[in-house]
């Protein structure tokens, strides 16, 4: 049996929404971002069906700036990480469980789009 096992995970969609940059008293940042995946199949009865799946992207420090700073709306990226799972006990007072990717690294996969200059009329 392998002891040696790791929790790593890689995923690439879409931003869901702009990144959510805070900063702490201590100086620390934490980006947060929803990030959508796409996968595509046929169903039983031959329809080409797209299935959604979000997770919430956590990110910490430098990466967190980075992805603050190039990440918006609709951006393509892949990101690389972990997985982890935390609760948490809400105003009511009911038990919630999360789970999100610590995100370790990251690469922006949407093109700059150019600038395009308007034709001159002659």
């Amino acid at each position: 049996m392998n002891t040696n096992i790791k929790n790593t995970v890689q995923l690439v969609g879409n931003a869901g929404k702009d990144v959510v940059l805070t900063s702490f008293e201590n100086g620390n940042k934490k980006a947060t971002l929803i990030l959508a995946t796409n996968e595509y199949f046929t169903n039983k009865n031959g329809e080409k069906v797209k299935q959604t799946d979000w997770h919430k992207l956590v990110a910490w420090g430098k990466t967190a700036d980075e992805l603050a700073a190039s990440v918006r709306k609709g951006t393509e990226i892949s990101v690389h990480g972990k997985l982890s799972n935390r609760t948490f006990t809400d105003t009511a007072g009911t038990t919630r469980y999360v789970t999100e990717v610590i995100v370790n690294d990251f690469f922006k996969l949407t093109k700059k789009v150019e600038e395009v200059k308007e034709a001159v009329p002659f």
